[in-house]
């Protein structure tokens, strides 16, 4: 991989990173649009990854801060309430990664199946607008501490834990299921992007550290000038796309971004 490679792919993992179109999905696709071989390409995945982590944390820096401060006083306070119910929406992703990490694995190597997710992330993203719609209780009507129940937070953390199939979108699965389940828009983009981070960021240590017991020349060696491109152009795009994301999902709807899935999704089944 050469650094324009990285460079672009890294600006497609920070932009979908956080709009609804999957963002491993698209890693996937513009790796077989531009012939990047799998040589070094874990290395790379690792490193956007964590690029759009810190963006994640730039953009909440305070929300983050003031969560820490407010836990660290040990009572049940809003922002203890806050953390322990994104600590329940992270049973069912704990849970996926233990018992089903290498059937998760496998879905990555069929390249049909990216398109198949990205048609069902499409159909989830009309379903949430339909829902909202027509006969979801308004968020108006939500009267629940910090905005989520602990019901809702488990709602939305089954909703991360299937969206780990590539092609269907982490961001458009848990922000759709939670607002079909009344969670108010004011609260779901926030707290489907700080939900992500602790699993992330385990993950990539995971992989990290598998990397030094049982090292794959296949997977791992690329140059220092790629990654770090990769990074910066993850990071950058991140912080943007975070941004525009949390104010699509309060002022306006999911939907648009169906046609999207439904279009790129359709041509990968016809072709793959």
């Amino acid at each position: 991989m050469n650094w324009l490679d990285a460079l672009i792919l890294g600006l497609v993992q920070g932009l979908t990173e956080f709009l609804p179109v999957s963002s491993s999905g698209h890693l996937i696709i513009f790796q077989r649009l531009l012939g990047v071989s799998s040589e070094g390409f874990l290395d790379f995945t690792v490193t956007v990854h964590m690029a759009t982590v810190f963006a994640t944390i730039v953009v909440f820096r305070e929300q983050i801060w003031a969560l820490i401060k407010g836990v660290l006083q040990f009572k049940y306070n809003d922002e203890m309430d806050y953390f322990l119910k994104i600590a329940v929406s992270m049973i069912p992703v704990f849970i996926v990664g233990v018992f089903l990490r290498e059937t998760v694995e496998r879905m990555f190597t069929s390249f049909d199946q990216v398109g198949i997710f990205l048609i069902a992330t499409g159909v989830i993203l009309v379903f949430s607008d339909l829902a909202s719609r027509i006969f979801i209780v308004k968020d108006v009507l939500n009267n629940h501490r910090n905005g989520i129940s602990y019901l809702q937070a488990i709602f939305v953390g089954m909703a991360q834990a299937c969206a780990v199939a590539p092609g269907l979108s982490r961001s458009g699965t848990t922000i759709a299921i939670g607002l079909v389940s009344g969670v108010k828009r004011s609260v779901v983009a926030q707290f489907s992007f700080l939900m992500v981070l602790v699993p992330i960021i385990g993950e990539q240590l995971i992989s990290v550290v598998q990397s030094v017991v049982t090292p794959d020349p296949n997977s791992y060696g690329m140059d220092l000038f790629p990654l770090f491109c990769g990074f910066m152009a993850a990071f950058i795009s991140g912080l943007f796309a975070c941004k525009v994301m949390i104010a699509i999902v309060k002022k306006a709807s999911l939907y648009w971004f169906s046609f999207y899935c439904f279009i790129v999704g359709g041509l990968i089944v016809y072709f793959a």
